[in-house]
This record gives C-alpha cells, sequence and structure tokens, in this order.
C-alpha cells in the first residue's frame, strides 16, 4: 500500500509525508530528526539545522535535479560554528530503484552545494551521510543496518578520507545493531504507542502525536492526496492513449507486413502522427499493393 492510500491518521515516520511534517515542524523539527539521528548512529548529534524537502534543480534542462526528503547540517561549536556533518535523511518504500546507483547521483549532487566557484579547499567539505531507511532488506542478509565507505582494493587497512558514508537501515533487520537501534526502526515502520518501548522512541511518539493532531498539517495532506489523484488520473489517461495508439500503429504494420520488411522509419513516424493522420494511413495500408505503394501514397 502506498502511503497516499493511507488515511491520514495511520501514518508512520517512515512514510515520507509524515517525515516530512515532523522535520519541518517548528517547535519539535530539530529535536525529532537530532533523537532518530542520534539512534541510527548511536553517537551524539550536536547543534543541527534542519531543511526538509531539499530542492536542488538540475544544471541544464536535460537533466534531472533532485529532492532530498530530510537533509540535515550539524555545525562544530565555536565562536564560528563550522559546517561539519551533512546528513541526507530518506525513507524509501519503493523497490523498483537501484539504490546503489541512485544514492550516488544524489551523493553528487549534494556534494556540488559545498563548493562555491573558484574554491579549492577541498578538505573544508563537510562529511556527507547518506542514510536510506528502508521496510525492505537491500542485500539480503538480515542486518539492521549496512555501511558502505570506500576503501583502498589492494590495502584494506588504509583510510581513505573522503567523509562520504552511505548506511542503509532495513527495518525488519535481526543482525547488527543493537535494541534500541532495532526498537527505533520498529518505531519508524510502524509508530504506534504500543511500539514507542523506550525513552528514545516514546520521546518521538510525544512529536508524532504533536503534528497529527495540528488541523493544517491534515490538510496539507488532502491537499496532497487531491494532487496525487490527478496526477493518476492524467497517467491513466495517458497510458490508455498510448495503448490506444500502440494498437491503431500495429494494425497499420500487421497490413504491411505480408509485402516484405517494413522500413525502420516507418513505425517512428505513426507513432508521431495524431488520431486522424492514422485513420487515413490505416485505409491506404488496407488498400495499398506493396510497402512502396503505400510509401508513396504518405
Amino acid at each position: 500500500m502506498s502511503y497516499w492510500d493511507k488515511p491520514f491518521e495511520d501514518l508512520d515516520v517512515l512514510d515520507n509525508f509524515l517525515m516530512n511534517a515532523i522535520a519541518t515542524n517548528e517547535e519539535v523539527g530539530e529535536a525529532f530528526c537530532r533523537k532518530v539521528l542520534s539512534v541510527l548512529l548511536q553517537r551524539p548529534v550536536g547543534k543541527i539545522k534542519v531543511v526538509a524537502q531539499y530542492t536542488l534543480p538540475a544544471q541544464h534542462p536535460k537533466y534531472r535535479g533532485i529532492r532530498m526528503d530530510v537533509k540535515v547540517e550539524e555545525f562544530e561549536d565555536g565562536s564560528e560554528p563550522r559546517l561539519a556533518n551533512v546528513y541526507d535523511m530518506e525513507p524509501h518504500l519503493q523497490k523498483n530503484l537501484h539504490l546503489p546507483r541512485h544514492n550516488r547521483f544524489y551523493q553528487a549532487k549534494m556534494d556540488s552545494c559545498y563548493m562555491k566557484r573558484g574554491d579549492d579547499n577541498f578538505a573544508g567539505m563537510p562529511n556527507l551521510f547518506v542514510i536510506t531507511i528502508l521496510n525492505f532488506d537491500p542485500f539480503g542478509y538480515d542486518y539492521m543496518m549496512y555501511t558502505f565507505e570506500n576503501r583502498c582494493a589492494e590495502v584494506p587497512e588504509l583510510k581513505y578520507e573522503d567523509g562520504l558514508k552511505f548506511i542503509y537501515f532495513y527495518t525488519g533487520g535481526t543482525k547488527g545493531g543493537s535494541v534500541n537501534l532495532k526498537t527505533m526502526l520498529q518505531y519508524l515502520q510502524h509508530s504506534t504507542a504500543g511500539n514507542a518501548m523506550d525513552d528514545s522512541t516514546k520521546e518521538l511518539h510525544d512529536y508524532v502525536c504533536k503534528v497529527k493532531t495540528a488541523p493544517e498539517v491534515k490538510e496539507e495532506y488532502m491537499r496532497f492526496e487531491e494532487l496525487i489523484a490527478f496526477a493518476r488520473k492524467d497517467a491513466a489517461e495517458e497510458a490508455a492513449e498510448k495503448a490506444a495508439k500502440n494498437t491503431k500503429v500495429q494494425a497499420i504494420l500487421e497490413l504491411l507486413e505480408d509485402y516484405g520488411e517494413i522500413p525502420d522509419s516507418l513505425p517512428e513516424m505513426l507513432q508521431q502522427s495524431n488520431d486522424e493522420a492514422l485513420k487515413k494511413y490505416h485505409k491506404l495500408a488496407a488498400r495499398a499493393e506493396s510497402i512502396e505503394a503505400f510509401m508513396t501514397l504518405l
């Protein structure tokens, strides 16, 4: 079930909308992100800034941009706080993505934000943690978390200090991790009071309840539902139109294929034709005595 098919009251933190609603909440957003990250990473997280649904547009129309679900920036304390770590925290519920290459693309786009034109101080780039939370096992070893870092194949103990980590969390994993990590992952997937079984998840559940009882959040979800419904309707209509056109094109080609080899350019030309033109071409194909004769009539 897509989370767009869920009633608002049944949304879990792992559902994209609710995670963003909590993360952007002025009152609890930073505390929520700090708590989730500190449990997932098993270490304290300091002063942070949260940017949810952060969009990085493509640099050229032919390329796609990205939209991160929750971006968190962590700063080191000092007279001039320095950006130390960046976390891209994304729930993923769809299985049809090639996640390693998907995340490689996201990582490259994110890194480009932290270098200005003419800047050659690469050592000043923040560490980047690409955190993906899934309700399915992405690698099949039943671990709660899978951590990937670049390293030297010839000298495995040689540190490669590029500051980049990809971490995948599997909510149903049983290996590795800790009891509180397992509790957190279970709560993220099924965000009910019954799954808030330790101090961290009880704190998270308070944040969830606060956001879910805000009327404006439910109204926003209803608007998103309407947008998704319209998008699905448009997609269905577009798919139906495409299927109908494919049927008409195939009918023309089947009439002609008995006469010999179909020219490579003909199927594409037919696909680019409108309905009126296809009706005309179908009649011509039915009367034509050869492919050559048909082509001369176009």
